[in-house]
């Protein structure tokens, strides 16, 4: 197989915890990662390629033929190349590239896997190809409560019945599981630490953020999903704090769990 050399390059609004999961996997692994982007607002402004770039006025009518209109997540004109296009076809981000800019991969976690086959000594994806497989199993199958958390996100303000149970029912699938694989081993599906904890950290942590709509919630008649997480799934939240003290967790995340931590010590 020819070699393209070790690491990786990330196009994508700043910050976003789904790019943590590779950053994190990255600095444990020891994988050099580049990370391009900006804050939501200033992504139009960028030119979506395999070399973004910040764009001006005068580039922007430059590059008109490259202009379409947003739609997942961004309601103005979007700049984003053919080649683009080619190697992220469904057209979002984050969007990573291997080095050498002829390989396009897309959605979270397949780039977090993408790190972590460059792992060479932490396991992170796991020691043989069957435990790369349950690690797969473990992805897979966090994939609906992924989903949905997004959708559930993008609909806080206008929350409906529908969206409300279908968060919920997936919010339950996902932790049950997650509880009962820790009732036998230290981390989820292992006694060590694998790609499964960064993704369910950095998806979980996300899903969190519903605590600051709190209150328009509760306008609707509705509660918070994770409103008893710590007691009613108290392994899988002993693994999330455990998981957030780790120095390559913290140094990624910053201070996005302080206000989660501040809540649980005065939930009033």
């Amino acid at each position: 197989m020819e070699s393209m050399g070790k690491g990786l390059k990330i196009f994508s609004y700043l910050p976003n915890p789904r790019v943590w999961k590779a950053e994190i996997a990255a600095k444990i692994a020891d994988v050099p990662l580049e990370i391009i982007g900006d804050k939501p607002s200033e992504i139009p402004n960028w030119l979506w390629d395999t070399d973004p770039k910040k764009l001006s006025e005068a580039d922007k009518k430059d590059l008109k033929e490259f202009e379409r209109i947003g739609k997942r997540g961004f309601n103005s004109s979007l700049y984003k190349t053919d080649r683009f296009i080619e190697l992220i076809p469904f057209g979002t981000v984050p969007a990573a590239f291997s080095l050498d800019g002829k390989t396009g991969i897309f959605e979270s976690n397949s780039i977090l896997r993408a790190v972590a086959r460059q792992d060479t000594q932490k396991h992170l994806y796991g020691k043989n190809h069957f435990e790369a497989s349950r690690i797969d199993s473990f992805l897979d199958s966090g994939l609906v409560f992924s989903r949905e958390h997004q959708e559930y996100l993008f609909g806080l303000e206008n929350m409906h019945e529908s969206l409300y149970r279908r968060m919920q029912s997936a919010y339950e699938f996902f932790l049950n599981g997650v509880e009962e694989s820790l009732k036998s081993t230290s981390h989820i599906g292992f006694n060590f630490l694998t790609i499964v904890d960064i993704s369910f950290f950095c998806d979980f942590s996300q899903f969190l953020r519903e605590g600051h709509y709190e209150e328009k919630l509760k306008e609707k008649g509705f509660n918070l999903i994770s409103e008893n997480f710590p007691e009613e799934y108290t392994l899988t939240y002993r693994h999330l704090m455990k998981l957030a003290k780790i120095e390559e967790f913290s140094t990624t995340t910053g201070t996005y769990l302080d206000w989660y931590k501040r809540k649980l010590q005065d939930p009033s």
